[in-house]
Parts: C-alpha cells; sequence; structure tokens
C-alpha cells in the first residue's frame, strides 16, 4: 500500500522558554567526607559574609533519593533561604543512593542512627572548613516527608546540636507506614519490633527541649497525618511545647496547592525567632 508523505523531513526545531528565571545567583560548593556528600551555600550579599552565619540544615536523607548533585537547578529553594541570612547544608549520608550498595544498605534494620550521625558528620566539616563564617550555637533543621522525620529526630535526640526544627509530613511510629517499605528495611515487626521501636520517635517525645514546628496536610494520603497527632499527642503527654500546623485539603506534596509560597514564609519567620539571621 502506498504510504502517506507527510512532507519533507523537518531541520532543526526552536523550541521556546518560558520558564522564568529565578533571578538567584546560585553557587552550592560541593564537599564530601568518606560517604557522606554535602553541598553549602552562602548568601548572595557579600555583606553577610563579614559575620558568623546561622547554619540551616534542608535533609531528605532517606532512601531513594539524592539530593547532592552537580546541578544548581537543584538548589534554587536553598539559595533562596542562603539570601534570607543563612549558611544551608544539603547532605547525603549513608541510606541514600549514589555511593555503593553497601552504603545504602547501612539503614539496615536502623533508620535513624546512620542517617542522623551523617548529617552530624556533614556538620562538623563544615564548621571545621568554614570555621569564620558559621555559628555552631544556631544551628535549624528542616525537612519534608523522611526529612521530617529526620529533622523532628536531630532535635529529639541531639538538643546539644540542634536549635530548631521544621517537620514537616514526618513518620513518627513506622509501625503506622507502608508495609512494602518498611519491612524491606526493618523487618517484620510480627517477628521483632526492636527496629521500629528504635527508629520511631514517640519514645522520644519527653526528650524534646527545643522550638519544634510539625506540619502535615490532613489529607496526606501517603505519610497520614496520623503520624503527627501521634507525636504531638505524646509531647502533650510529655508537657514538652511545640506547634503543629494542619493543613486542610493538601496532601504529601504542596507544590501544586498554591500554599508553598505561604509555608515557605511560614518556616522562615519560625527560624527567624529562633536562629536570629542577620544577627552576627
Amino acid at each position: 500500500p502506498e504510504v502517506a508523505r507527510l512532507g519533507p523531513p523537518l531541520g532543526p526545531v526552536s523550541i521556546p522558554h518560558y520558564g522564568e528565571a529565578s533571578g538567584l545567583d546560585v553557587q552550592p560548593q560541593l564537599h564530601r567526607v568518606g560517604d557522606v556528600r554535602y553541598a553549602i551555600l552562602f548568601p548572595s550579599d557579600p555583606a553577610l559574609h563579614q559575620q558568623r552565619l546561622p547554619i540551616l540544615m534542608h535533609p531528605y536523607g532517606g532512601p531513594h533519593a539524592q539530593e547532592v548533585l552537580i546541578a544548581r537547578p537543584n538548589y534554587i529553594e536553598d539559595q533562596w533561604w542562603a539570601d534570607q541570612g543563612y549558611a544551608v547544608i544539603i547532605a547525603d549520608g549513608r541510606g541514600t543512593p549514589g555511593v555503593s550498595p553497601s552504603c545504602e544498605r547501612a539503614v539496615h534494620r536502623d533508620l535513624a542512627g546512620p542517617p542522623l550521625a551523617d548529617q552530624i558528620i556533614a556538620l562538623d566539616h563544615a564548621l571545621a572548613t568554614y570555621p569564620d563564617q558559621l555559628d555552631a550555637d544556631r544551628v535549624g533543621i528542616s525537612g519534608w516527608s523522611f526529612g521530617g522525620f529526620l529533622s523532628a529526630l536531630a532535635v529529639l535526640a541531639r538538643p546539644d546540636r540542634f536549635t530548631a526544627a521544621v517537620a514537616g509530613a514526618p513518620v513518627t511510629d513506622w509501625e503506622l507506614y507502608d508495609t512494602a517499605y518498611t519491612e524491606r528495611y526493618l523487618g517484620n515487626p510480627g517477628v521483632d519490633r526492636d527496629p521500629y521501636l528504635a527508629s520511631g520517635l514517640l519514645r522520644r517525645a519527653d526528650e524534646l527541649q527545643r522550638p519544634l514546628l510539625l506540619i502535615h496536610g490532613l489529607a496526606d494520603d501517603n505519610v497520614y497525618v496520623a503520624h503527627t497527632l501521634a507525636l504531638s499527642s505524646a509531647l502533650v503527654a510529655a508537657g514538652r511545647t511545640h506547634s503543629v500546623l494542619p493543613l486542610a485539603g493538601v496532601t504529601h506534596m504542596t507544590t501544586g496547592s498554591g500554599i508553598a509560597a505561604q509555608l515557605l514564609q511560614l518556616e522562615a519567620d519560625f527560624f527567624a525567632t529562633h536562629l536570629r539571621p542577620n544577627s552576627g
């Protein structure tokens, strides 16, 4: 049969770009300490480099997600935070991909210990590398999902190192999370609950000494809001002050909800209160 002809072959086609430029001078500096990789970003304003900066750590820190890449667009939001007067650190430690299978398997039966230890390794290396630019006494941490779990864990387990935390959609009890995920790392809780209890946050509620803001979408179908409610209840029972921000109609991600910018400002206000950026 005769094949319909669609005309001559097309040459190079120019596709117009309508993306709005961020207007930010994104300059991540990349480091590696053993299996830990981290990026650090400083304010674009040279005047802010004349003082010690509070540190804001922005981890994910869990399986399946590599944050530290040689790709400036990945750090646009982090540069925005840096320009508010912070040194921003994004660290990938054991359990995250990109190094080796053995590095990824380091979180077997322990989703708390290695990820938190490696955030502190990155923090200590940054403090040693930039001793005149960073303030070790003002360290905030903020993350979402596994990063939210890790942020809450940081202020609960290491109040000596972390000043304040924002935990977005955090897993607080691994027995409440997806079994296909948790049993891969922590095993069968019907056989051995110890890894679940050791990796969870609820048993640490009475350890809270630092400001903690919990944020959770009420329509989250990945990490159910029951996680934040359970931790908040445990904190109330322990007499520990904290804040909870419920987001009506919001699922696990906030990018398409129309509130992303407002959430950024709320977090900025929280850390401005507790970390005092631009105060020298």
